[in-house]
């Protein structure tokens, strides 16, 4: 039995049965369906889960794994009040935490998985953590635990197993990325996280309709997400895309299917990057409001604002490679 995020309701097609869970999750005797439950969420805002009603359907199911993360992602994950009420009813799933999109703002300014109480993390290492293409697997367990044998058994399956090559070229640039990452994070992941709430607000501002809490400024991410309409996704994108402005359409949570996609995924991560500041997100939500709501053509304007951020931020350059790869060699022995 798992518990995860409904697909429809931002859940990442990775975490469900007809996707990597195909193989491992049980079948329901009374549906002969796969015995998977989801999240419940909140009637006012279908982005966010609604923890009380999650808690009686842990209390009514007892999964056995229970997969919090989503590729659509406004809010915190409720770690730590899950496993609260496991450890007060004495129930012992396994708690993993799918952090594709956020694994970039890991850390107190958004998240600390394990400290909250969960047992693996998972991650792809090209969004907000901004390396090369590959995977993370990340757990809590020590030798001392009985469910180390499953530690063990994560890291047999995946090599050799799963993989077969650990690909060294991609593996040395995101150890640079690694290091880059803990080197600039106190700065990147806060720069990050106001600018989504900038953006967010400033679309709002602007005459669109941003999903989320707007008592928060609508996000706790990278990600904003647009309400544009029934089925309106993939128009408004290609409006979009023709004005070089890239976005990704998205079913909203209220909407049967990819079909009548009515809402826009955003994320600032790599802009913030290339150096956009509050206000020049605030720039972008007024052209962006041109194109959506008034039909406008902004392509000029939008080469413009592009030309002034060419050089990414947040990263080594010139001499700093010399202090790193010293580092580096340090820890090799060398």
């Amino acid at each position: 039995m798992v518990m995860n995020n409904h697909i429809g309701k931002g859940g990442h097609l990775s975490a469900q049965p007809m996707g990597a869970l195909k193989d491992y999750v049980a079948l329901d005797p009374r549906t002969e369906r796969p015995a998977v439950v989801n999240f419940p969420v909140m009637a006012e805002d279908r982005y966010r889960i609604d923890v009380p009603a999650a808690l009686e359907m842990i209390d009514q199911y007892r999964p056995e794994l229970i997969i919090f993360g989503k590729s659509g992602v406004l809010y915190k994950e409720p770690v730590a009040e899950i496993r609260r009420f496991l450890d007060q009813q004495g129930l012992n799933p396994v708690v993993m935490y799918d952090m594709a999109h956020v694994l970039g703002l890991i850390g107190p300014y958004f998240q600390e998985p394990f400290k909250e109480g969960a047992d693996l993390i998972t991650g792809s290492t090209h969004k907000t953590f901004f390396g090369t293409q590959r995977g993370v697997v990340g757990s809590r367990y020590i030798e001392e635990e009985d469910q180390y044998e499953l530690w063990e058994t994560v890291r047999r399956r995946t090599f050799p197993g799963s993989v077969s090559n650990h690909h060294p070229g991609t593996l040395v640039g995101l150890l640079m990325a690694a290091y880059e990452m803990n080197h600039f994070k106190d700065q990147y992941q806060p720069r990050v996280l106001e600018n989504a709430r900038t953006f967010a607000r400033a679309l709002h501002d602007s005459g669109l309709q941003p999903g989320g809490d707007p008592e928060i400024d609508f996000t706790e991410t990278h990600q904003v997400m647009i309400e544009v309409g029934y089925a309106r996704g993939p128009e408004i994108a290609k409006r979009l895309e023709e004005n070089n402005i890239i976005v990704n359409y998205q079913a909203a949570p209220d909407e049967e299917s990819f079909t009548a996609a009515g809402a826009l995924r955003l994320g600032v991560a790599e802009m913030t990057r290339f150096g956009m500041q509050p206000e020049d997100f605030q720039v972008l939500a007024e052209l962006m409001a041109d194109v959506i709501l008034k039909g406008a053509g902004v392509k000029e304007r939008i080469i413009r604002l592009r030309e002034r951020f060419l050089d990414l931020r947040y990263c080594f350059s010139g001499d700093q490679f010399d202090d790193v790869l010293t580092d580096l060699e340090k820890q090799l022995g060398r």
